[in-house]
């Protein structure tokens, strides 16, 4: 199921999301200041490229709650919100519910993707 949601996924859309958080990435590490937003987004990426068969542990304490809190202010919430409506539209029917779960997964990420890591 793996391979076969990640090739639907790919063709359906995965892929040009994928290269939009990498083309955020790489405007975002143009200067030192953006460096760990950068990061961010280009591990946001990585989850959006193959989402299936990936899962996202959380941690790293309080300074990854400290930036937690300034991303989610500033771009997090407007980008879990897409996720989440892409979530929604693709339970309506029983075929897209994997696809909506994915969403929701990189929801998550998008709204807290300090501490977290892609496994």
């Amino acid at each position: 199921m793996r391979l076969i949601g990640n090739i639907i996924w790919l063709v359906f859309g995965g892929l040009e999301i994928a290269f939009a958080w990498m083309v955020l990435g790489l405007v975002l590490c143009i200067s030192i200041v953006g460096i760990p937003l950068g990061l961010q987004a280009f591990k946001m990426a990585g989850l959006t490229l193959t989402p299936f068969g990936k899962t996202v542990t959380y941690g790293g304490g309080a300074p990854s709650c400290l930036a937690n809190a300034v991303w989610v202010v500033l771009a997090g919430w407007w980008m879990a919100l897409g996720y989440v409506i892409a979530g929604l539209i693709n339970c309506v029917t029983v075929i897209g519910i994997p696809f909506g779960l994915q969403s929701f997964k990189m929801a998550k990420l998008a709204l807290f993707p300090f501490g977290a890591q892609v496994v």
